[in-house]
């Protein structure tokens, strides 16, 4: 089971503090599933994850459809633990074998959902070694370039544009 992930945050260490989680269970024909969830950013400050200036500014240079989908008034925001425990069922339900989690990059969202799930002390739902890096693939392939779907910075859609357009790339490198 391959799943691409995608969050929003409100740094870019390993510590940040989460705000949204979004991901998409794929094959090599296309998207089976998906996971949206907001997370109230006091609750990831508590579980001990990290603010950054930096990342605040750029959210404010975000578009209007992109700090709704983080905060509105018809978003209910969930506190971090839950968020992780819901993704770690979605993750599980209907998986016979271990899921191989993409991220958009070495270092960046597969460390910091990793880095929450120890601050809470919750168990991480994949393994450590079927984390996959999307990013670098999609430099090996520059030529092949992305269709984005719905609302850049909004985690779902980029998690799905992401699978969408590593799809693409497979089947060129087969």
């Amino acid at each position: 089971m391959n799943i691409m992930l995608d969050l929003e945050t409100m740094g870019n260490g390993p510590d940040a503090a989460i705000i949204a989680v979004g991901a998409c269970k794929f094959d090599t024909i296309g998207v089976l599933d998906t996971y949206y969830c907001v997370v109230d950013l006091t609750s990831s400050l508590n579980a001990g994850l990290k603010v950054d200036g930096d990342t605040i500014l750029w959210w404010l240079k975000q578009s209007d459809d992109a700090r709704q989908a983080i905060h509105s008034p018809l978003t209910s925001a969930n506190r971090i633990t839950d968020a992780l425990e819901t993704f770690s069922y979605w993750v599980e339900k209907d998986n016979r074998e271990d899921p191989k989690i993409w991220g958009n990059g070495a270092s960046f969202d597969n460390v910091i959902l990793a880095n929450a799930y120890r601050k809470t002390g919750l168990k991480t739902p994949w393994k450590y070694y079927n984390d996959r890096c999307y990013r670098t693939l999609k430099a090996m392939h520059p030529e092949i370039k992305i269709n984005r779907k719905g609302t850049h910075h909004n985690a779902l859609d980029d998690a799905i544009s992401q699978a969408e357009h590593l799809i693409e790339i497979w089947k060129v490198a087969e």
